[in-house]
């Protein structure tokens, strides 16, 4: 079975000011019912032009900025890709980190979830991140974003730069729900597109990118509850350095 989706165009902001410290626009929608789509795609939801197009443009700027910082980390048979970390971003980018914050999205994506999300600890390297798909081959093999917090972890991905017609975000709905019907979705994920799901129940992966194409996606991740034990905070962390931002950061040349 296959999905597809249908959508509004989100309205524009009014351009002007200090492009790090202006508000974030999201686009107007309809909480009913996305509320309801979100919940018979098992706690998915994929909302094309959520962010209005000056704030497509912010988001390009911070991740040519942030280019240098990528590290690219490779794992045979599973990933491949660049990565720069919550930290770079809290330096370098604070209107990333601004948007990651925002009252307006948390309290959006908490109502669609029925569920009060929480920013993870500053610490954490995953909290606001950006992924750069930029050489052939770059992908990610199928998993759920399982949570080491002591409540669960829900992922937002925004479509920053999608110069690719190979690499897409792959989903499979219903893996945990024994009763119903397995559906593939595959999702292109334009600039400017907000996918939300529950990290713990839906199963992806990323298809590889093809020669000269280039894929940048902008990931947030939101808990019910902050706390994580400190075996478990070990294996995080050992994790994140081993294949996704390394055990120093990267300097700026």
């Amino acid at each position: 079975m296959t999905l597809e989706h249908t959508w509004t165009p989100a309205t524009s902001a009014r351009p002007g000011g200090d492009d790090r410290k202006r508000k974030w626009t999201l686009g107007a929608v309809d909480l009913p019912a996305i509320t309801r789509t979100y919940t018979d795609q098992d706690e998915l939801i994929v909302l094309p032009n959520a962010l209005a197009e000056d704030g497509v443009g912010r988001l390009v700027a911070a991740a040519e900025r942030l280019r240098p910082c990528a590290v690219r980390k490779s794992v045979p048979g599973y990933k491949k890709s660049g990565s720069v970390s919550a930290r770079d971003i809290h330096d370098l980018a604070p209107e990333l980190e601004a948007l990651y914050e925002s009252p307006e999205l948390i309290g959006l994506l908490s109502e669609v979830s029925g569920a009060k999300l929480l920013p993870c600890p500053e610490r954490d390297p995953h909290r606001v991140a950006l992924y750069y798909y930029t050489e052939p081959g770059d992908g990610i093999g199928w998993h759920f974003d399982s949570s080491h917090y002591k409540g669960q972890r829900f992922t937002v991905l925004i479509g920053v730069v999608n110069r690719t017609t190979e690499s897409k975000l792959l989903c499979k709905l219903y893996e945990k729900v024994p009763s119903r019907e397995r559906v593939d979705l595959a999702v292109s994920t334009e600039p400017g597109m907000l996918i939300f799901f529950n990290g713990d129940r839906l199963y992806h992966s990323v298809s590889k990118l093809g020669a000269n194409e280039e894929r940048i996606v902008l990931t947030l991740e939101y808990v019910t509850d902050v706390r994580m034990n400190p075996i478990r905070r070990w294996i995080s962390d050992f994790k994140d350095a081993a294949t996704y931002f390394g055990f120093r950061r990267k300097a700026l040349k």
